[in-house]
């Protein structure tokens, strides 16, 4: 996935609103590190760790005593999580710029790894996954979270503007060859290739008008849907009214927003 396909780009306002995502979702992702039981003194890999915000997190947990490997094929992304490295000074992340479908690793050489919204996006799931067992160590874990259904987004009342908005959404995610319900179809996909799924439970979170999580569907909108005018799949006029609508939205106390229906895999490799 080279950094024009990538289908949300990679350009400055990207960054920063995965920036915001990642601090919204942070407690989830501590959650699913603690019960795969990633902790100090390990070698854990960071699948299309993007600008770096999980990989500094893991890096906390791993400390100096453990390494994180991350591996993203935006050169756009490498290069701005090395640059906080150099001013942070760190020396815990081995930051590489790489096609996760095609990981050339180490046999056997990683405790952990982790992905979140990832294997969405790229054509070739199963080789991910293939390419994590070969690198995990026995008795290593590699814990997911990604989207089982994201069409199933909602937002209440109902909003035809929105509604559509989420249809060309991942219309355009899949013309990039990636796959909205990955989720359906990853624990067998680990089974195949010799990772026994111990935990599958549900990731789904309900925002109100004026929490912090109001803030993820709020910057995405705000973010993604010039850049769906400027490529001709959004009307001006569906963008207004898609805008005018979640604002109208954001000020009804009984509005609320439900995030896709995701799930958190934990797999341990015998």
């Amino acid at each position: 996935m080279s950094d024009r396909e990538y289908a949300l780009g990679t350009n400055d306002a990207e960054i920063v609103r995965l920036g915001v995502q990642h601090k919204l979702w942070s407690a989830a992702a501590f959650s699913i590190w603690e019960r795969a039981g990633i902790r100090a003194g390990q070698t854990v890999l960071d699948i299309g760790s993007g600008p770096g915000y999980t990989s500094f997190d893991l890096a906390g947990i791993v400390t100096t005593k453990g390494r994180v490997v991350a591996i993203d094929e935006s050169a756009r992304f490498i290069e701005h999580l090395k640059s906080r490295q150099r001013i942070l000074g760190d020396t815990t992340i081995d930051a590489r710029v790489g096609d996760v479908q095609r990981l050339e690793l180490a046999p056997e050489s990683f405790d952990a790894a982790y992905q979140r919204w990832v294997l969405c996006f790229v054509k070739d799931p199963e080789a991910v996954v293939a390419g994590v067992a070969r690198a995990l160590k026995r008795g290593g874990v590699f814990a997911i979270q990604d989207y089982l259904h994201y069409d199933g987004i909602l937002l209440a009342p109902e909003s035809a503007a929105f509604r559509r908005f989420v249809r060309i959404v991942a219309d355009t995610w899949r013309g990039h060859g990636g796959d909205t319900d990955i989720g359906q179809k990853l624990p067998s996909l680990l089974v195949k290739h010799g990772l026994t799924p111990v935990e599958i439970s549900p990731l789904h979170r309900i925002a109100r008008p004026g929490s912090s999580l109001w803030t993820w569907p709020t910057i995405f909108i705000e973010t993604y849907a010039p850049k769906l005018v400027e490529e001709g799949r959004l009307t001006p006029a569906e963008h207004d009214a898609l805008v005018a609508d979640w604002k109208e939205h954001g000020s009804d106390p009984g509005a609320y927003f439900c995030s896709p229906p995701m799930v958190d895999i934990i797999a341990v490799k015998p």
